[in-house]
């Protein structure tokens, strides 16, 4: 079997400029060591619940049926990542701070879970990221999802998306990312996303401010230091399934960036 395991990191709400603009001094370390993006494609709407069925399903949003932040069935069930994961006997555990997100996995495709409130903790990102990664250190799981939501709920929804605030949330995001690199990247592959950004304290239009995302690939089947042009969203799912050497569902519109 494929050894391969895979953290993907998906930051609610970041913008390409302000991931730049937060100063974060991991930043430029980011740039240097992934394959990465600053002006990837997210889906329309460019919503939380219909990018993020985009994104495991590599799908639009017109296939998947879900266009606003409300789960509703699929018409016609395709499987997303965790369910192709789980056919192919790998583990997977998934760690969210907004609630709604846990529809994005059909019921058993995950050996390992926690959600935390983003209102309940000073950062649930932290917490979020110290929950996967004390599951890392003991259990090894194939594939992790860490999603980290403080950017927009406390950064974009709160207080405007590129202000102070929103800034900051973003810093923090990327202090987490740096722990899961240094801890784990020697082990995983490590993929960093947004599902959309944001204007205002609003997003969900065409404007390119919500639709335009950044997406970092890190690991040895990526050129450390190469920025590549456009991208999206959907190639998310059958890159990681490539690298895991797992089958893509027939469904999937995406392409994998390797």
């Amino acid at each position: 079997m494929n050894e391969n395991k895979v953290i993907l990191i998906s930051v609610d709400g970041m913008r390409p400029d302000g991931f730049l603009a937060c100063k974060n001094p991991y930043i430029e370390k980011m740039m240097q060591m992934a394959y990465y993006t600053l002006d990837g494609q997210t889906i329309l709407p460019p919503v939380t619940l219909p990018c993020h069925m985009s994104l495991f399903h590599s799908v639009p949003a017109e296939r998947h049926g879900i266009t606003t932040n409300l789960y509703l069935p699929m018409a016609r069930p395709i499987n997303g990542l965790f369910e192709q994961l789980k056919n192919a006997k790998r583990i997977c555990a998934m760690y969210y701070g907004w609630e709604p997100l846990r529809d994005i996995a059909r019921p058993s495709s995950l050996k390992f879970s926690e959600y935390i409130n983003a209102y309940s903790e000073e950062s649930s990102d932290t917490a979020l990221t110290d929950s996967a990664l004390a599951r890392i250190r003991k259990s090894k799981p194939d594939f992790v999802f860490l999603y980290m939501v403080e950017t927009d709920e406390k950064g974009g929804h709160d207080s405007g998306w590129m202000t102070e605030e929103y800034l900051n949330r973003i810093s923090i995001a990327v202090d987490n990312i740096k722990r899961v690199i240094e801890e784990c990247g020697d082990e995983y592959t490590v993929i960093v996303t947004a599902d959309h950004g944001g204007h205002d304290r609003t997003h969900g239009t065409d404007l390119p401010e919500d639709t335009t995302i950044p997406m970092f690939y890190f690991g040895k089947q990526f050129e450390a230091g190469k920025r590549f042009s456009g991208g999206s969203i959907l190639n998310i799912a059958p890159t990681i399934a490539k690298i895991m050497d797992v089958a893509p569902a027939d469904e999937w519109e995406g392409v994998p960036v390797i």
